[in-house]
């Protein structure tokens, strides 16, 4: 805990119960881990640390007091809590766990400007309370659990940065774009008028880089407008948001490399383009193309 710069407290009467477990998932910059500690247990984040984290705390069991900037807020069923890259202090009850997705200053910064189209000229805070049970945070929570899922799948390639780059683009997009914030208001404001011009070029940029590990920065850089702009661009003229069109179109290169795929397997095909679950993979093929993987790649070898 010390080499992560935590202060972790743990009263002697406690001392029995302590059970600690940490599971960590490193994203390109961001991690989600799952973390225990059996007791009842403090932890310190200090306000000068080497890591400048936003950090958002989902619940898994029982619950935990989180005290920031912003005051204290409880991390319980139905509720998680974001903070800032401040010192915070976290209470944990005995027998709780949590989930804690943690993001970089800078990669936030970076995401939220490219949403922007502009730098972002005063400090980034979100609203402490998430809630779990609107729209919004039952949407992060359900993409949350799809990472985690991919993660724990066996074999699954989670250095493929395709993948990670893909789930970490899904998680602070979603998060900037729902959670209230000092940006909430220019995030939902549109920058110019719908102009089918730069949905071409943010789709002719797509196409090119399927193979790479692309970012709606890219994206929008490529586009012209604003992140937010593109994004609303994307919903009038394709009716889905840039990054589901990117995985449409990997769908698609997918089938085309299968049809003519020589001396590669299926699993080596899929996974060049970013899909690790080949499980998920298979059934979302299916219902695309009405047939599986495997029935277009032995129908190429029946040619």
């Amino acid at each position: 805990m010390a080499a992560k710069e935590f202060g972790l407290e743990l009263p002697p009467r406690e001392a029995k119960e302590f059970d600690f477990l940490s599971n960590v998932a490193y994203l390109p910059g961001s991690y989600l881990g799952y973390i225990r500690y059996g007791a009842a247990a403090t932890i310190r984040v200090p306000d000068v640390r080497a890591r400048d984290d936003y950090w958002i705390h989902l619940p898994v069991r029982g619950a935990s007091q989180i005290t920031n900037s912003a005051g204290s807020a409880v991390c319980k069923a139905g509720q998680a809590i974001c903070s800032s890259p401040v010192g915070h202090l976290t209470q944990s009850q005995t027998a709780s766990s949590r989930l804690t997705f943690s993001v970089t200053r800078a990669t936030m910064v970076r995401q939220l400007e490219a949403l922007l189209g502009e730098a972002a000229g005063r400090t980034l805070e979100f609203a402490p309370i998430l809630d779990l049970e609107a729209p919004a945070g039952r949407q992060l929570a359900r993409r949350v659990a799809l990472v985690l899922e991919d993660f724990n799948e066996p074999g699954a390639p989670v250095s493929n940065p395709l993948l990670l780059n893909t789930y970490e683009q899904l998680l602070i997009t979603g998060l900037l774009m729902s959670q209230p914030s000092t940006y909430s208001d220019m995030l939902q404001r549109l920058g110019t008028k719908a102009a089918p011009g730069s949905v071409k070029r943010a789709i002719d940029f797509i196409e090119a880089h399927l193979h790479l590990p692309v970012t709606l920065a890219d994206i929008s850089a490529a586009s012209g407008v604003p992140g937010r702009t593109l994004l609303q661009h994307f919903k009038d003229h394709r009716g889905m948001s840039p990054m589901r069109y990117l995985r449409d179109a990997r769908f698609a290169r997918v089938r085309d490399a299968l049809m003519r795929a020589e001396g590669r397997s299926i699993t080596q095909v899929a996974s060049e383009f970013g899909f690790a679950h080949l499980g998920r993979f298979a059934v979302d093929y299916r219902e695309r193309f009405g047939e599986t993987p495997s029935q277009t790649y032995r129908r190429r070898r029946e040619r």
